[in-house]
């Protein structure tokens, strides 16, 4: 049958699409919270910096709750035809995945999944999960060299292999990746923990087959992908107007070369009438980086980009409850092509090119394409976050075992159009900061402070959202590490939104050693008794923040998100001495902001760093509307 718009939607019965839906959604939860439960590994256990996927014979996406890797590499070095029952393959090669790892520490499992056509077991589906493990080599603790200059210095690498042949581990292989881990205990766990959920997912889906039929669980699946192609064609790329947009941003440093813009670049083509209607070209994306901040994405016709950056096109859907409710699975790929500039960029990079802060890249991506729809829409999409970075301390505790403490922490989101930006909050769903109890008992490290970071986020009619301020003493001599941007550039606002604070790591603050630290260090020294300040980015701002109610000013206060002097700095708002708001010296300090500005004025504010490193411009000629 055909939908209104004249695309084909298969036939299939709508009670069974829906039990079919709500199953792949429980096995790919279930999945993952066996992982959650039964690995060792702080990344993996409390931090959960992994994800699960279900994917069909045809390796497309059927779920949408999390982003996942392909099994594109998978079937490309291992034939469906040779596949068994009990089999697991495994990779983390981030040049052999088809553009699905970004750098070695995500390891890979997937497990296909049979049931009987004919007589015969036949692969029906696949349930896949990859997470970033604490350390599969390479040249300094976790694996993620900051001044790498090739992927041989980041570990291990291996491309797609059988780890399970019919319910018989690899135990050669596995020897192997745990010989040349620091943290082989964890490693091994972590993995029987992945094999094993994902195996008990494949019995599940399994067993869906065998209650419906192959037929009719497959007819689902197409009624499941095509509706969701239906709805993003009549629900959220309509709202962009047909015509080309141009827009770009930066990463700030790759770990070897002196901080400098890296650029970025989409131009965007929407044409409603194209059976392929958004057109996203990186053509003008800066060349291939010296250090690790490179990402392999133009592989697969770059599927993976595709779904990574979907999730973004939802913020076009016509309420925030409606955009809660938007999955991205296969349905988009439909609907986006990719147009990839030649080999040797920061998007098309060249083995062995180094990849292990390739976050740098992608999240910056997610950014690129907001702006980019932001001045399609006049303004319609939220300002900028960037919420990933690894910081951690390692060293030897009092039984003389390694220890490596390393955890993934939040930013603030940007401003929107309607609310605020959200506080700490991490692209990674579901993820977290570890437990300072965690922390303390298992670490040699005590967590002294962890609150939001005051006047953190990007002041606006609709404030960008605060990043943390974590405080941690280090009980023995250790080392810091970090892997993290926007310490320069910061989280861009947008309609007269101003951007929001960058990040920072500051050794014994307000002690007789004060000193900042790069935020892409590897092996910063610190004695015991010494503590480290952490402070994350803040979300940008979105309109005016001078329009901003005054009300909600006093409120951010209370909060202690904003203060007395950041009200007056960034909002205009006066206090008087018994802490309200002087209504006259408000007034007037607010007209007087206005009067002062420049009549002509960016869409997009980049913060102070901007200048930095563009020899002096604060915006470019793409930042206007």
């Amino acid at each position: 049958m055909r939908g209104e718009s004249g695309h084909f939607r298969p036939s299939s019965d709508p009670v069974l699409v829906e039990i079919v839906a709500g199953t792949l959604a429980a096995i790919e939860k279930e999945v993952e919270t066996s992982i959650g439960r039964t690995s060792r590994s702080p990344m993996i256990r409390d931090a959960h910096d992994f994800r699960a996927g279900i994917h069909d014979r045809r390796l497309r996406k059927l779920t949408g709750r999390s982003y996942s890797a392909l099994v594109h590499p998978v079937v490309r070095d291992h034939p469906i035809a040779t596949m068994h029952p009990g089999d697991v393959f495994f990779h983390n090669d981030v040049y052999l995945s088809e553009g699905g790892i970004g750098h070695l520490p995500d390891l890979c499992v997937t497990v296909p999944v049979f049931a009987d056509v004919e007589g015969s077991p036949t692969v029906v589906a696949f349930v896949q999960a990859f997470g970033h493990h604490d350390d599969i080599g390479g040249a300094v603790p976790g694996s993620m060299p900051s001044a790498a200059t090739s992927v041989f210095e980041e570990g291990l690498m291996v491309p797609p292999i059988k780890l399970w042949d019919r319910g018989v581990r690899n135990e050669a292989a596995l020897a192997i990746m745990t010989r040349n881990s620091r943290m082989p205990d964890s490693l091994a766990a972590d993995l029987d923990a992945e094999c094993s959920a994902c195996l008990a997912g494949a019995r599940r889906l399994g067993e869906l087959f065998d209650r419906y039929g192959v037929e009719a669980v497959e007819a689902c699946f197409e009624t499941i992908l095509a509706t969701s192609t239906e709805v993003y064609r009549r629900e959220v790329l309509s709202q962009i107007p047909d015509g080309t947009y141009v827009w770009e941003d930066y990463a700030e440093h790759d770990g070897v070369d002196p901080p400098m813009l890296h650029r970025q670049r989409i131009t965007l083509t929407m044409d409603s009438a194209a059976d392929v209607p958004l057109v996203i070209d990186f053509t003008g994306t800066g060349p291939q980086a010296k250090g690790p901040i490179n990402h392999c994405g133009d592989y697969a016709d770059g599927n993976f980009l595709k779904k990574w950056l979907a999730p973004i096109l939802r913020n076009l859907a016509e309420t925030p409850e409606r955009m809660a409710q938007l999955d991205v699975n296969e349905g988009v790929v439909p609907l986006i092509e990719m147009r990839f500039p030649e080999k040797g960029t920061l998007l098309t990079p060249v083995f062995p090119a180094p990849t292990n802060a390739r976050t740098f890249v992608i999240l910056r991506l997610l950014g690129v394409l907001a702006g980019v729809l932001a001045k399609a829409t006049g303004g319609r999409m939220p300002a900028d976050q960037e919420t990933i970075r690894y910081t951690g301390v390692y060293g030897t505790d009092a039984n003389g075992e390694a220890y490596l403490m390393r955890e993934v922490l939040g930013g603030g989101s940007g401003g929107r159009y309607y609310a605020d930006g959200e506080d700490t909050i991490h692209v990674v769903p579901d993820s977290r900061n570890l437990p300072t109890e965690f922390t303390e008992s298992r670490f040699p490290l005590r967590v002294e402070r962890l609150g939001l970071a005051v006047d953190s986020g990007g002041p606006g009619r609709y404030r960008g959202g605060c990043g943390y301020e974590k405080h941690i003493r280090v009980l023995r001599d250790a080392h810091f590490m970090s892997i993290a941007d926007r310490s320069i550039l910061s989280c861009w606002g947008v309609d007269g939104g101003r951007a929001g604070r960058p990040f920072s790591i500051t050794v014994d603050p307000g002690g007789p050693d004060e000193h900042e630290v790069d935020a892409l260090t590897d092996a910063e020294p610190l004695r015991a008794g010494t503590v480290v300040r952490v402070r994350t980015t803040g979300g940008g701002g979105w309109g005016d923040p001078l329009d901003r109610p005054v009300a909600e000013v006093l409120r951010d206060i209370a909060w202690r998100k904003v203060s007395v002097a950041g009200a007056r700095d960034d909002y205009g708002v006066v206090l008087d001495a018994d802490g309200a708001a002087d209504e006259g010296a408000t007034e007037a300090l607010r007209a007087a902001r206005r009067a002062d500005r420049p009549a002509v004025q960016p869409f997009f504010d980049r913060g102070p760093g901007y200048a930095l490193l563009s020899g002096g411009a604060a915006f470019n000629e793409l930042d206007l509307l």
